[in-house]
């Protein structure tokens, strides 16, 4: 008999339950409301709005949702002024993880930048450390694979240099490179050097492009700067069309996009958050999926946009008309586009994702 899909497989399934693969997360975007607010305890930070847990994540929710990048970028202010020190760091990135594992995700693969958790007493290779131990003591407790992928911003000038550790790390848990921040202003070209140093590398590269700016951005990204993934990418509908009789048409970077199988790194509630979409109906996930483009769905900010794994893939399943072959498509794609090494990823695949899909749908079946 035939799965539920759509709205009855949302009202059937715990969402927990699926393995899921995240693929872009922000570690600075995810913090705990009570976390953020005893680390502000502990390290004398004072910018909080309010230090009681439940009204400072709705405050972080409100002034994620006012439709534009730079209001929604507003609230880090307060989480990275609290993720300072290692202890900070490594309780974060612990956290993340173990949050994680309670959302069913079995791989992560986080970013931040830590140009801004560098001090006097810190330094960037102490940050990184930082980090890698949370995760890794997360890891041993909680069993799920990550990686670490280093952020230059867009409006500074120092991006080389964040290559460069990125590279001095990719033993030590970091798989990638990543290019944040606003882009209107700050094209990825002007940080050539910084990704020619990766390339030289043989290293991983992916970029936020196409979310607040448009097709030049993505066009940049990929041509210029030899991006592997495309964070976000929502803008490259503009390079779709229509025919008269309704079918889709693509042009030449789109097509680019398809043909080579560069994923597409989407984040549905908050590509709206930020008005890189108008809404979700309108969001062009559904589109890209039935082309067959390599689409993923990820989280973003967790904190700032009030969600989870378990949720954007429950809103994709209701709103696009899902079922679980879909889902399990959207898990498999993302760990085919993950950046951790093949047999790893190949382990994954096999080894978790698949088997524990199979055994979903003969219980849904069973239950049809």
């Amino acid at each position: 008999m035939r799965t539920p899909r759509g709205k009855k497989l949302v009202e059937t399934l715990d969402f927990k339950r699926l393995p899921k693969v995240l693929l872009h997360e922000h570690l600075d975007g995810g913090v705990r409301p009570s976390t953020v607010i005893q680390l502000a305890q502990e390290t004398g930070y004072d910018g909080l709005p309010t230090t009681d847990a439940a009204e400072l994540g709705e405050w972080f929710h409100r002034g994620a949702q006012r439709g534009n990048l730079p209001e929604y970028l507003e609230g880090f202010a307060h989480t990275i002024g609290v993720m300072q020190g290692k202890d900070a760091l490594e309780r974060v990135a612990y956290e993340f993880l173990e949050d994680m594992a309670l959302d069913g995700v079995v791989y992560a693969e986080v970013r931040f930048a830590p140009v801004f958790h560098v001090s006097e007493t810190l330094t960037a290779d102490e940050v990184v450390n930082a980090v890698v131990a949370g995760l890794t003591r997360a890891e041993k407790d909680h069993g799920v694979a990550w990686g670490i992928i280093i952020c230059a911003m867009r409006d500074r000038e120092d991006s080389l240099e964040a290559a460069e550790l990125a590279i001095k790390h990719r033993d030590n848990g970091v798989v990638g490179f990543d290019l944040a921040g606003g882009e209107a202003g700050f094209p990825p070209k002007k940080h050539i050097e910084a990704f020619q140093a990766i390339q030289r590398a043989n290293f991983n590269i992916t970029i936020h492009a196409g979310e607040a700016y448009g097709m030049d951005s993505i066009w940049q990204a990929l041509q210029w700067c030899g991006a592997h993934r495309l964070g976000h990418g929502t803008r490259l509908l503009d390079d779709v069309s229509h025919d008269a009789e309704g079918n889709v048409i693509l042009g030449s970077l789109a097509r680019h996009v398809l043909d080579h199988r560069i994923p597409l790194e989407m984040c549905l509630s908050s590509n709206v958050h930020t008005g890189a979409c108008e809404s979700l109906e309108k969001h062009p996930f559904k589109l890209f999926y039935e082309m067959g483009f390599r689409v993923s769905v990820n989280t973003d900010d967790r904190l700032m946009s009030d969600t989870e794994m378990s949720q954007e893939l429950s809103i994709a399943t209701e709103l696009y008309d899902l079922g679980l072959n879909d889902l399990e498509k959207l898990a498999m794609n993302a760990m085919k586009s993950a950046f951790a090494p093949h047999e790893q990823r190949v382990r994954i695949m096999h080894g978790i994702i698949l088997p524990g899909y199979m055994a979903l749908k003969a219980e849904m079946n069973g239950l049809c």
